[in-house]
């Protein structure tokens, strides 16, 4: 039978590290009667931390999915007269910036987001990485401030935080009652009453008490505040708002909500402690009533790749097929997964569809609804669902399936480039071939991971997007591929650029008896366009100097130049190459002439094109007791670092600064020792930047010193 799309959500759980997402969706999977027994994330028993990684280490490496049913509304815990089941495809996202990439491709097929907060650390950097990647894919979003039961906690400070720091209208539609160690109940400031949970059953239920009365004040000053910003909103209300704010009903005030929550107008805040079982209910019930549907968002945009005119595609099971492959996973059981969105139509097992990256037909032999690392067979799955598919033989993250006779690609992903590298090799012959399977298996699954062999060393080089992502890479090479590797010291992942524009003439010239080779090429050589990647490549030449033919090669010349930069062998991101003139020999010239002209070319240009090495640069954040801050800062100035500020949080002082990548291994170590252990840090890729030619000269001489 099928399910009534305006009763599914497709959401996320994201946040800062330790911020509460796995406890948050265990509590939620155990009210929804999906799990029996509550796994806790530091007994390493969680459900959606499966990972043995993530169970050692207490934190969440890989988005996993999962679906379950909740019935809304009820009143005290059962199920009102007008209640329906809800069905809920959740994916709980990791936390640590290293696998950011996790949050992006989760972020680009979710309708809503649960956006948690700790109720003591507030708004913390990864918490604005995600916002803003939430932000780029328009994802609604409700906010839920955790941890409401520790010591420090302010649920309105985080509101005003998020406010402040995330340029949001965060709105409280609920304030606590009792804090810290006395957090007890809430009030709900839509209804206007006060709930406090029941100990001994989790929280399933709660008694309806009187607003105490040392908070009718600020209840009433809340609840006014709340109906103001949705009068605001919604001008039908405004009249009614101006004559008389109590006039205004509790399903206006819903439906008004719903509707700012949808135009990412207004984010409700809500609070409660997901690890003492309360206010996970109440935050399922406002998922039910203000994140949208799949019905909500009225169709998706693509461009048929026949035509390259842009298509739309309803949310219905009577349009054509089409879905996004947003993640792909090696499980040892059922071989290769492909985790995919249905945006449209229907999906039958063992059916055929279209891959339009590759132009090729794919069969989809079973379709599987996932929960965390098990899979639920599945006969067909429609419009609206988020489900795994096997069979294929060439699906990547990002590619679009759609219906053969209706192709359609949809908007893919960008990731960012890998920052840090390190050179491994297998412990013994027998491990070569493995390797080398095992790493294209890992990168098929993780856009930020890549493998490459440098040319010069011959080593394997493995770059991702920080040292525990390579931490994990080789433990995970270890344990499911069983190939032990040596490896290197980390490494950072240079790049080159060019910095000004330069003309240059290249004359590749080889006489070896017979038929020679010869190409004649004149250029400008310049940084691309801004928001321009990769490269820019604009032919300019009148008349025939350069037959039309080979000008494919000279664009594919200095493209491939672009893999290996003119300094130290770097690639170089972007650049604009624009062809003004040059000559043939009607015998000597040919399309390899041409090719190795541009290569020539782009590396004897690069002096006068003042190329130079590019570094990652991060944005680190450090909290730190007030009197370790002057070596804490000292410290980061010694590390080339830039304040960027200081502030207060929680009783600490927060240091926040950019610092080049290659400064900082070894840091945490460092850390630790200037503040007794009290000290705590986190790090993510801000950009890239030149290097002070000290520093570019030691980084060439490195590299020429491998070449030698």
């Amino acid at each position: 039978m099928a399910r009534d799309l305006k009763l599914t959500r497709n959401i996320g759980i994201a946040a800062h590290i330790d911020a509460g997402k796995t406890t948050t969706t265990e509590r939620i999977l155990f009210y929804t009667g999906v799990s029996h027994k509550i796994g806790e994330v530091h007994d390493g028993a969680s459900t959606m931390d499966w990972m043995e990684q993530e169970a050692e280490r207490g934190i969440t490496i890989t988005s996993a999915a999962t679906t379950c049913d909740w019935t809304f509304p009820k009143e005290n815990g059962e199920p009102t007269a007008e209640a329906k089941d809800y069905h809920f495809n959740i994916i709980d996202t990791p936390g640590h910036v290293d696998f950011t990439v996790e949050v992006n491709r989760s972020l680009r097929v979710l309708d809503g987001l649960v956006f948690l907060f700790s109720a003591v650390d507030g708004v913390e950097p990864q918490s604005e990485t995600n916002w803003r990647l939430a932000d780029n894919y328009k994802v609604p979003r409700i906010g839920f401030v955790n941890k409401m039961d520790r010591q420090g906690s302010n649920f309105l400070d985080v509101c005003q935080q998020v406010k402040d720091m995330l340029k949001s209208n965060a709105v409280p539609i609920v304030l606590n009652i009792g804090e810290e160690e006395d957090f007890r109940g809430i009030v709900d400031l839509v209804k206007n009453r006060a709930v406090v949970w029941h100990d001994e059953n989790f929280g399933a239920t709660f008694d309806v008490v009187d607003i105490p009365e040392s908070m009718k004040e600020e209840v009433r000053k809340y609840r006014a505040l709340l109906i103001e910003e949705v009068a605001s909103y919604d001008e039908n209300l405004l009249e009614k708002f101006m004559e008389d704010e109590n006039s205004i009903t509790e399903d206006e005030v819903h439906a008004a909500l719903r509707a700012a929550v949808m135009d990412m107008a207004i984010i409700p805040m809500v609070c409660g402690s997901s690890f003492k079982n309360k206010g996970v209910q109440f935050l399922l019930d406002a998922v039910c009533r203000y994140l949208p549907s799949p019905m909500d968002r009225e169709s998706v945009i693509g461009v048929n790749p026949d035509t390259d005119k842009e298509e739309r595609r309803k949310p219905s099971v009577h349009e054509p097929f089409a879905a996004l492959a947003f993640k792909i996973a090696t499980d040892p059981f059922v071989g290769r997964l492909a985790f995919f969105r249905v945006y449209s139509g229907r999906l039958d097992a063992g059916s055929y569809i279209l891959n339009n990256r590759s132009g090729k037909k794919e069969r989809i032999s079973r379709i599987y609804q996932m929960h965390s690392n098990k899979q639920i067979a599945l006969d067909f799955i429609e419009a609206g669902d988020i489900g795994a598919a096997v069979g294929f033989k060439d699906i990547k993250t990002g590619d679009t399936m759609s219906d053969e006779k209706h192709p359609i690609v949809l908007e893919s992903m960008d990731f960012p480039d890998p920052v840090i590298g390190i050179a491994v090799e297998p412990k013994t012959k027998a491990d070569v071939d493995k390797l080398g399977m095992a790493l294209s298996k890992l990168a098929e699954e993780d856009p930020t991971f890549t493998a490459r062999t440098d040319e010069s060393s011959g080593q394997t080089i493995i770059s991702g997007m920080g040292e525990l992502h390579l931490d994990i890479i080789v433990d995970r090479l270890r344990r499911e591929f069983k190939v032990e590797v040596n490896q290197g010291q980390p490494q950072v992942e240079y790049k080159e650029a060019i910095t000004r524009a330069a003309d240059h003439r290249e004359v590749y010239k080889k006489q070896s008896g017979g038929r020679g080779k010869f190409a004649d090429i004149v250029f400008t050589i310049e940084p691309a366009d801004e928001g321009v990647t990769g490269l820019q490549f604009v032919s300019a030449i009148k008349g025939g100097n350069v037959p039309k033919e080979f000008i494919p090669s000279i664009e594919k010349g200095f493209k491939m130049a672009m893999v290996n930069g003119p300094l130290a062998g770097y690639e170089v991101d972007s650049m604009k190459v624009t062809l003004k003139d040059g000559s043939y020999h009607d015998v000597d010239s040919d399309q390899l002439s041409f090719e190795l002209a541009a290569k020539l070319g782009f590396k004897n240009s690069a002096k006068a094109a003042k190329a130079v090495i590019m570094e990652p640069i991060m944005k680190i954040e450090v909290i730190t007791p007030e009197e370790n801050m002057g070596d804490i800062v000292g410290d980061l100035n010694r590390r080339r670092g830039q304040m960027t500020s200081m502030g207060d949080r929680a009783g600490a002082k927060t240091v926040k600064a950019t610092v080049p990548l290659s400064e900082m291994f070894g840091y945490v170590t460092t850390l630790r020792t200037l503040s007794s252990g009290r000290a705590t840090s986190t790090m993510e890729f801000s950009h890239y930047a030149e290097t002070p030619s000290n520093i570019s000269e030691e980084v060439i001489k490195a590299a020429k010193g491998i070449e030698a």
